[in-house]
């Protein structure tokens, strides 16, 4: 397609497309380039559309671009003038989807950046070029915007829900009905809008994963290995995770494969998006580092399709973990989980150099069946890393104790999740 007629098309294709609002915020600003990153299929480039769309951006403002549309770029420096030619002015905003179907992309977003004329996003796949790749080539000259599945908040609103203070006892079912599925079946926004069976979707998105973003991409040979050691990783969602352990289990069963290669395959897996490794929390950065971490998927959907099991503590855990990150914050610098004496407690939130809150997990509807040591984890953590705000999060159980002149506050899952 020739590229002026490729430039009005699009601008068609984008009036007519539905978008779900996401409440992700963007400071533009074009001393620096903002660079859209996060998993497969978490929705970036709709979020540049609901971006186009909720600013009222007209079509004459923005230049849109997906280099991996068929349309011929000879000279991707000159997209803007090619804009003017068509609009009679050059564009306020630049949008560059698929970045890495542009070779010597980095020179172009330079050359474009250095006039300080535009507001400039990009994104990028995984496959060729990994999301942290994007802000790393362009040295500290972006502002990244990560995209993940849905939150419970954006959720609720892409079924039409409003988000407020109070809800009425039939809002309240309606909400843990969506807290349910979003808890079994994930919030990629393909399975939160139905446009396609979760079995399918998770079917096709492991095998992509796999396939483009980890065997092409980095010439992984030993594919049975890689595979065994990517379901030992999903087996052990919300607990613990040791190399070694997988080592000696496939040495058991005669797979031939070294310790580094597998903690290469962890390092992957993480920089692909698909698993956070959790680290304990400790004051010395090389002692957190060497300590055995946990395991939480970028989904839970990923766990129910892989393992096949409602395991309901576990799903609670990781999506407590999941929107922790939506939130903002960052896992190893602000996300932590504590462990002493076979106690432990699921997350430490750390902000501005201390820890400002304990978070304990369990899926209970009443005081009985929250265990008794989940409540002395978080009391001893507390004591010890002096911090008196201590929350265990519920399924459907509110109240707020004393506990050995400690204050335990107990809170349903979904009104955590909506800030209630």
């Amino acid at each position: 397609m020739e590229l002026k007629e490729y430039m009005l098309t699009k601008k068609e294709d984008i009036h007519e497309i539905s978008v779900k609002q996401r409440l992700k915020k963007v400071h533009v600003n074009k001393n620096f380039v903002i660079s859209v990153i996060g998993p497969r299929r978490a929705g970036k480039t709709y979020f540049i559309y609901h971006f186009i769309k909720s600013n009222k951006l007209r079509d004459e403002d923005y230049l849109f671009i997906n280099f991996e549309d068929p349309v011929e770029v000879k000279e991707p420096e000159m997209l803007p003038i090619a804009h003017q030619e068509i609009y009679r002015k050059l564009p306020e905003f630049i949008f560059l989807d698929e970045i890495q179907a542009l070779d010597n992309w980095v020179k172009t977003v330079y050359f474009l950046y250095e006039s300080k004329r535009y507001y400039i996003f990009i994104t990028g796949s995984s496959s060729k070029l990994l999301s942290k790749e994007i802000a790393t080539q362009l040295r500290g000259r972006s502002i990244t915007v990560r995209m993940l599945p849905f939150s419970l908040k954006e959720i609720l609103m892409a079924r039409g829900m409003k988000i407020k203070k109070h809800y009425s006892s039939y809002e309240v079912g309606a909400i843990k009905n969506e807290l349910r599925r979003y808890m079994e079946y994930g919030a990629f926004p393909d399975i939160v809008l139905g446009n396609i069976h979760p079995s399918s979707f998770y079917r096709d998105y492991l095998d992509i994963v796999t396939y483009r973003d980890i065997v092409e991409r980095y010439g992984i040979e030993n594919r049975y290995a890689l595979n065994l050691f990517i379901k030992a990783v999903i087996s052990s969602f919300a607990k613990s995770f040791s190399v070694n352990r997988v080592f000696n289990t496939l040495k058991s069963i005669g797979v031939s494969v070294s310790r580094k290669t597998l903690y290469n395959f962890q390092k992957i897996l993480e920089d692909v998006g698909l698993v956070y490794f959790l680290r304990k929390y400790g004051r010395s950065v090389r002692k957190v580092e060497l300590t055995l971490p946990k395991a939480y998927l970028v989904d839970n959907g990923i766990y129910r399709f892989v393992e096949g099991r409602k395991d309901y503590g576990r799903l609670l855990e990781g999506l407590t973990f999941q929107e922790l990150v939506k939130s903002g914050l960052e896992p190893n610098r602000e996300i932590f989980y504590w462990e002493r004496a076979g106690k432990e407690v699921d997350f430490v939130i750390k902000r501005e150099g201390r820890v400002r809150q304990l978070i304990q997990t369990t899926y209970a509807s009443s005081r009985e069946e929250v265990e008794e040591r989940e409540i002395e984890s978080l009391i001893k953590a507390g004591e010890e890393l002096n911090c008196d705000d201590l929350l265990v999060i519920t399924w459907d159980y509110e109240d707020q104790l004393e506990v050995g002149g400690w204050k335990v506050r107990f809170l349903p899952l979904w009104k955590w999740a909506l800030g209630l």
